[in-house]
C-alpha cells in the first residue's frame, strides 16, 4: 500500500443490498455490492470500507456469508463495520480476508472491546468509527447506532479514549455532512489531529478532488466518501467512479 493519503469509497450495506443514505436517513437501494466491487476492482482503488447498517439497527451479527463473497472477488484491502460485539465474531471477519476490523455501536457500553481485540491482532487491525453531529446549543456530541443514540461524549475525547484503548485509526464521521456534497469538516479534523498520535480519516460531505486536497492539508491519513463515487451528479444518477491516475498525481502536488 502507498505512504501517501489513501482515498477510499464507503459502501453501506443493508440487508444484502448496497445502499446510500443522506444524513444517516433515507437509505436508498443502488445496486448489488458485488457488482460495485468488481468495478472498484478495474479502478484500483486504494482500499474499501463496508458498513452494514442493518446490523447496528437490527441487533444481528455480521453478514458471513456476504463478507466472504465480496472479500472473494476483491482485489483491494477492506476494512469491516457492523453487528461486531465479541472477539470471536472479530476473529471470524478475519479469517474471512478483512484487513481492518471497524468498531463503533458496541464500544458505547464496552470501549474495552478495542483493547480485547488490538491485544490478538495488532492495533492498526482496529478502527474506531466516530460519527457525530452538532447539537441544539452547536456543540459536536458523538451518535451510536447509526446515528439514532446520542451520547455525552464529544468527539475529541471520546478519539482519545479510543485511541488509549488500543485503536490504531479514527474515521471521522459527520453526520450532518453525510450525503450533502458540502464539503469535508476541515475544522473538527485539524483540531483533532493536533491531539492524537494515530491516522485520522475523514468522511462526510465529500464532493471534489479539492476537498480531498483540503483534507490533506489539515493532515488526513484517508479521505473516504460514498455519494461521490456511488452517484453522478447533478441527478444523482447511479454510476460507480473514482479518480484517475492523473487525478491523483495533480491532488498530491
Amino acid at each position: 500500500m502507498s505512504l501517501r493519503p489513501r482515498v477510499i469509497p464507503v459502501l453501506l450495506l443493508q440487508n444484502g443490498g448496497l445502499v446510500k443514505t443522506y444524513k444517516f436517513k433515507q437509505p436508498k437501494y443502488v445496486g448489488d455490492p458485488i457488482n460495485a466491487v468488481k468495478i472498484f476492482n478495474e479502478k484500483e482503488v486504494d482500499e474499501l470500507l463496508l458498513l452494514d447498517i442493518s446490523c447496528s439497527i437490527n441487533q444481528s451479527e455480521p453478514d458471513y456469508n456476504l463478507i466472504h463473497e465480496i472479500v472473494s472477488e476483491a482485489f483491494m484491502p477492506i476494512g469491516y463495520g457492523g453487528g461486531i460485539k465479541t472477539v470471536d465474531q472479530a476473529k471470524k471477519i478475519f479469517d474471512l480476508g478483512i484487513e481492518k476490523i471497524i468498531l463503533n455501536t458496541s464500544l458505547q457500553t464496552n470501549p474495552d472491546l478495542v483493547s480485547q481485540i488490538s491485544s490478538i491482532y495488532g492495533s492498526s487491525s482496529v478502527v474506531a468509527n466516530i460519527d457525530y453531529k452538532k447539537n441544539i446549543f452547536g456543540k459536536h456530541k458523538v451518535f451510536f447506532k447509526s446515528g439514532t443514540i446520542k451520547s455525552e461524549f464529544n468527539p475529541l475525547d471520546w478519539a482519545l479514549k479510543l485511541q488509549d484503548a488500543g485503536s490504531g485509526e479514527i474515521i471521522l464521521n459527520n453526520i450532518d455532512k453525510e450525503g450533502t456534497y458540502s464539503g469535508y469538516d476541515i475544522e473538527l479534523l485539524s483540531n483533532l489531529n493536533n491531539k492524537i498520535k494515530v491516522p485520522v480519516v475523514i468522511s462526510g460531505g465529500a464532493s471534489s478532488l479539492e476537498d480531498f486536497k483540503n483534507a490533506i492539508h489539515a493532515g488526513a491519513s484517508g479521505m473516504a466518501a460514498g455519494s461521490m463515487f456511488i452517484y453522478k451528479r447533478p441527478h444523482n444518477a447511479v454510476l460507480i467512479n473514482y479518480p484517475s491516475f492523473n487525478d491523483f498525481k495533480n491532488l498530491y502536488n
